[in-house]
């Protein structure tokens, strides 16, 4: 349901809720499919990055990115495959870092 918030969300470094994110199948793929669904323009990149973030300030957790991409790398945080755990910091970091 777009704009419903998922119950139980955890905070991470302090600041940052994360709610979905892009784990490495998006990595050297970087398809805007979901950029281009996005309700709220939360996903972002930039030219020296091989892949997308989800700003976990910005999501509505409305989960329509994670329909849409065609190499299913987008995971709520809870349900995100443990060989890629490390996406939960790579993603926050990115924002603490812009």
């Amino acid at each position: 349901m777009l704009g419903a918030c998922r119950e139980g969300r955890r905070e991470l470094e302090g600041s940052h809720w994360l709610t979905y994110v892009i784990a490495e199948p998006c990595v050297g793929v970087k398809d805007n499919s979901c950029v281009e669904v996005c309700p709220v323009d939360c996903i972002h990149s930039d030219d020296a990055s091989d892949m997308f973030y989800i700003d976990p300030d910005e999501c509505i957790d409305c989960g329509v990115c994670a329909e849409v991409c065609p190499v299913e790398a987008i995971f709520f945080e809870d349900d995100l495959p443990e060989r890629w755990s490390k996406f939960l910091g790579i993603n926050s970091e990115y924002f603490q870092n812009r």
